[in-house]
């Protein structure tokens, strides 16, 4: 047969491609283009169904206050009340303009502690409270299965705190109406010290501005409030005033509902969630009067609402003292010294921490600049730690997410301030993770193992041409490797891809640390007390100091320091996060290594470790060697050539000797002249000392050396 013909025969048919990666990936995109749980239709219904329930709502309500025929029915006003809540607190009475007011508008955060009574008739047989009677006239003939069934999960004998989250609305006039009415919703956080998760209510009611009381409704997430039944538990002389106020906020919420359906703005978390527990809360508070007249009050109210830069008096403390009463559950919180915080100046408050925390990460992205400027070849990257730098670079990471997240939730003004810290806490996660890879390409030759010799390949006898055997069927095609296998592959040849994946991982691991205070803790303390640790058993293992600045290494605690401290420390911090005491000794541990550092390049890497264990394992490269013996007759005395400059390396060394004093000193400046790497090839020490600058492998054999 003619070898072409037998070329032609044995000629393999191009093999296609795999079907199975491009599958996966069609299916991958069909699943994206076509894949919803229905939220957003779900939501458009139900903003259906409440603008229909509003506008039912809205037409009996009108007709009840005209005297027409309704089927709404006001309930009859829960008289025992009063004089339960007035046990607690203190309602506000008109005050004379010239010599007092109160604040027009609370629209801002308050936060205080609250006193948990239980109220229940069992246990208000055995109390001796002054207010026992009242409590027992309040609760009368209640049913206790009931009220077992409402209480849920929530633990509320134990809660201590609350936070509440108050939007004031401004008064409008109304026909009819004396007196000056505002309507108020938000949302109560009732917090527990053993659970991270708060019992989130939601609050609608109603604000008198003449004596800065507060009535409404507290409601668990996810359960209605019909505000129509607010001036049941006003008092009788404001019902009629309450009752006419509550019939343009109706229309006004028509008339929203309507809006976002005609623009397509769909609030999905408007439509989720489910109530918690079921105990519901009449809400009665009394805003503390302040000593500044009327006029000049309203004029503080201007300049915070619309700043123009003039003079105004000194803004007085927002004081609130309250109850929460629950008769279906049987619970009475007192709420007592609140502090409340108007929104404008918590927009102040979060533009200036971001401000000063932008400048603070602008700090350490000079510091780090300067340290890498100063460390940037193979022999100063050497002697720091990767985990330094790549644990900082994760609490980078951690940061820009909180701060991002920090800027969604504030969702206005504040918002766009804290773009600002976010930005430069992300490129200093870039700049850091960028320079721990650096680091590790050139420390991971330190921990590779030599490759064993090659072993000699044995060649097998062939078989004679009449002894192969011809194949009667064609072989079997081969199969591609798949998509799954080449990545697997690919991450496991690549060491910079298995660095970015570990950081993906982790980057998604990061969500749960900022959703979780309790894991958000753990992360803190963990990851601080890493930031200099790692490059002290570096030290102490290499035998050689870091090369880490004394700059570097203070400016960069204290800006660390600066958030932990801020929001660990301070008690009116921004996201109003309760302090911790051991904050303080960790701030004293990152400066105690710190200091241990400093004291390792001064006083030696292993100086507060005991002689035996102080001893670093390090190679010496000036061993005793021999002449060579493969010119006996040279003139001069050599130990071989240099495997990098390829000249031979005499005993002699000229260049070396120059840098000696006297002849006593002569034997050892030409010992110094050559090194022995581990591997057994010499160099001159001038050239390994060059080529250890570049890389920290030698050069004929691409084995790892160690430090010089």
């Amino acid at each position: 047969m003619d070898r072409n013909d037998e070329n032609d025969g044995s000629a393999r048919i191009p093999q296609q491609r795999s079907s199975v990666p491009s599958f996966l990936f069609l299916i991958f995109m069909l699943f994206i283009l076509t894949n919803h749980t229905g939220d957003e239709f779900l939501a458009r219904n139900h903003y259906q169904d409440a603008l229909q329930s509003l506008n039912y709502q809205l037409s009996n309500f009108t007709a009840w206050l005209n005297g027409t025929e309704s089927n709404f029915t006001m309930p009859d006003r829960n008289a025992a009340a009063t004089p339960l809540v007035g046990s607690f607190m203190s309602f506000g009475s008109r005050l004379n303009p010239q010599w007092g007011s109160y604040f027009s508008n609370v629209t801002g955060f308050a936060h205080g502690e609250i006193d948990f009574f239980n109220i229940t008739p069992p246990s208000l047989g055995s109390a001796t409270y002054s207010w026992r009677t009242h409590a027992e006239t309040f609760m009368g003939d209640t049913n206790m299965t009931d009220l077992a069934g409402h209480f849920g999960s929530w633990n509320w004998t134990g809660s201590d705190k609350i936070s509440w989250s108050i939007m004031d609305r401004a008064p409008i006039s109304v026909k009819g109406v004396t007196e000056k009415i505002a309507m108020v919703h938000g949302r109560i956080d009732v917090r527990h010290p053993a659970t991270s998760d708060d019992m989130k209510l939601d609050f609608e009611g109603v604000h008198f501005l003449a004596n800065g009381s507060i009535y409404g409704f507290a409601e668990p997430t996810g359960r209605h409030i019909d505000i129509r039944y607010i001036p049941a538990f006003v008092p009788e002389a404001f019902q009629n005033d309450t009752a006419r106020t509550i019939e343009p906020e109706l229309m006004s919420r028509i008339n929203k509902v309507k809006d976002m359906i005609d623009a397509g703005v769909i609030d999905q978390d408007s439509t989720n969630g489910e109530p918690q527990g079921g105990c519901g809360f009449s809400v009665y508070a009394q805003i503390a009067p302040s000593e500044i007249p009327a006029k000049y009050m309203e004029d503080l109210e201007d300049e915070l609402q619309k700043p123009t830069g003039r003079w105004t008096v000194k803004r007085p403390p927002l004081k609130l003292n309250g109850v929460l009463l629950s008769r279906e559950c049987g619970i009475l919180y007192n709420l007592h010294d609140a502090e409340g915080l108007r929104s404008q100046l918590f927009f102040r408050k979060v533009a200036t921490y971001a401000g000063i925390s932008a400048l603070v990460y602008l700090v350490q992205l000079l510091l780090l600049s300067r340290q890498v400027d100063r460390s940037r070849t193979p022999a100063g990257l050497s002697r720091v730690s990767l985990w330094t730098f790549l644990t900082q670079s994760i609490v980078d990471s951690v940061s820009f997410a909180g701060h991002i997240t920090f800027a969604i939730i504030a969702n206005g003004r504040p918002s766009l301030s804290l773009v600002a810290p976010a930005f430069v806490a992300c490129v200093l996660f870039a700049f850091e993770s960028q320079h721990a890879i650096l680091i590790n390409q050139v420390q991971a030759p330190e921990d590779a193992v030599a490759p064993p010799p090659p072993r000699p390949v044995q060649q097998e006898p062939s078989l004679p041409p009449q002894a192969v055997p011809t194949p009667t069927t064609a072989p079997p095609r081969s199969t591609g490797p798949t998509f799954l296998s080449l990545l697997f592959r690919h991450i496991r040849s690549d060491p910079q891809a298995r660095i970015w994946l570990g950081m993906f991982f982790f980057l998604t691991f990061i969500v749960r640390v900022i959703v979780t205070p309790s894991l958000a803790l753990v992360f803190v303390a963990s990851m601080y007390s890493l930031f200099w640790l790692p490059q002290i058993v570096r030290s102490v293992k290499k035998g050689r100091s870091s090369a880490l600045t004394a700059e570097y290494m203070i400016g960069t605690s204290l800006c660390r320091l600066f958030h932990a401290l801020y929001f660990l420390t301070c008690p009116k911090n921004v996201l109003d996060v309760e302090p911790r005491r051991w904050m303080w000794y960790l701030a004293m541990f990152i400066f105690l290594q710190v200091a241990v550092i400093l004291l390792q390049q001064r006083f030696g890497p292993a100086f507060f470790l005991p002689k035996r264990f102080a001893r670093a394992q390090v190679h010496d490269y000036h061993p005793a060697l021999p002449l060579s013996a493969a010119d006996p007759e040279a003139p001069d005395e050599s130990l071989g050539d240099c495997a990098i400059c390829m000249e031979a390396i005499h005993t002699e060394d000229e260049k070396q000797l120059e840098h000696v004093t006297g002849g006593l000193l002569r034997n050892v400046g030409a010992r110094r002249s050559y090194s022995l790497a581990p591997c057994q090839h010499l160099f001159h020490t001038e050239c390994l000392e060059k080529w250890l600058a570049i890389k920290n492998i030698c050069p004929h054999c691409r084995r790892p050396l160690p430090p010089l």
